[in-house]
């Protein structure tokens, strides 16, 4: 239900035009609130990104990946007959595809990307079914036009990372201006015509497990189980580490460990605006946050680390466009540990 109507969008939109347009003076400085949603241990700006000039093949942009020896054992996933060995799964320019029969047709460009030009497969990425990972997006469920508007935010410099170290992130904004018109429609129509599914079971916990970081920037659990205190942030990691990392599973999930007590609070937050704070998620993202009916993204149930990234964000002015217009006098109010809230809570939802 949209509580406030056309007359509050129109109201916000005004302060979000302010807003943008002083966004030089206001900006918060980067890197001192949640290194961990961006796949580091700590803040900072060590290490530095790979170079990324204008002119760079994406994928040149982005941390070198993790080597995966080859002895041509073929590896197998329930619920499907096909089989790969380990490089057909790592693949950037053909990765495999465990599921085909449970997604429409895929275009070359989410197939087979552009090896020549070092373009990633979208689906090396996002997955072929579009749910993504923690260290990049899920793009199922969005909406033909928005993924279509994101593309050319990316492609014009409106959307970039608040943290530079995100190397991925450079790369995508390297796809964006290396895709033709052609294979950005084709790979908007592609995943916004699959449905996004259940993906993240969000656990409050006083500890999480001890992991390691990927070269993608994701956290993987050590072997052994060992946990350490969680403390002040959360901590996403596979359900099934060897099925996500080595074998690519686009059936396996993750898990996110937040602090007690900050479901319910995000939830506060995210339903009544927090005494004023800031407004209710339901007047743009709809009534179970599946997405408004202007076209504004679904957001439950999405990983947490990306809910976080985006509201930092936000935050700090390194979103931009219309969407993020409405989105920034919304956040500007919200402490770190607010927005840490409205993740747990937002990602614990149903999509």
């Amino acid at each position: 239900m949209r509580k406030y109507g056309a007359r509050f969008v129109l109201a916000v939109l005004s302060i979000g035009v302010v807003a943008f347009v002083a966004a030089g003076q206001n900006q918060k400085p980067v890197l001192d609130s949640f290194p961990w949603a961006y796949g580091f241990t700590k803040a900072g700006l060590d290490p530095a990104a790979p170079p990324c000039p204008p002119d760079a093949k994406p994928h040149d942009c982005s941390w070198p990946g993790r080597p995966w020896p080859d002895d041509g054992t073929l590896f197998h996933l329930r619920g499907t007959d096909r089989t790969f060995t380990v490089s057909q799964i790592q693949s950037f320019w053909a990765p495999a595809d465990w599921y085909p029969n449970e997604h429409p047709p895929a275009p070359d460009i989410v197939k087979y990307g552009h090896e020549n030009l070092h373009l990633r497969a979208c689906g090396h990425c996002h997955y072929f079914n579009g749910q993504g990972k923690p260290e990049n997006a899920g793009p199922a469920g969005l909406s033909y036009n928005y993924i279509m508007q994101q593309l050319a935010l990316f492609k014009s410099g409106g959307r970039k990372s608040a943290d530079p170290r995100k190397a991925n992130v450079n790369e995508m904004i390297q796809i964006a201006r290396f895709l033709t018109d052609d294979e950005a429609k084709a790979a908007a129509h592609y995943y916004s015509s699959q449905k996004f599914h259940p993906w993240v079971k969000v656990v409050e916990s006083t500890t999480a497990p001890k992991t390691r970081q990927s070269p993608a920037g994701a956290f993987i659990p050590l072997p052994g189980g060992e946990t350490e205190p969680l403390g002040d942030r959360i901590v996403e990691v596979p359900q099934n580490p060897d099925r996500t990392e080595h074998l690519r599973d686009p059936h396996s999930g993750y898990v996110a460990y937040v602090p007690v007590g900050s479901i319910e609070k995000g939830k506060l937050l995210a339903t009544t605006g927090g005494s004023g704070k800031t407004i209710g998620c339901d007047n743009c993202h709809g009534e179970n946050l599946t997405g408004g009916s202007f076209g504004e993204p679904p957001i439950a149930g999405r990983t947490t680390s990306y809910l976080v990234r985006q509201l930092d964000g936000f935050n700090r002015f390194t979103r931009n466009g219309p969407g993020a217009q409405l989105m920034q006098p919304v956040v500007k109010n919200l402490s770190d540990q607010d927005i840490l809230d409205i993740a747990a809570y937002v990602a614990s939802l149903a999509p």
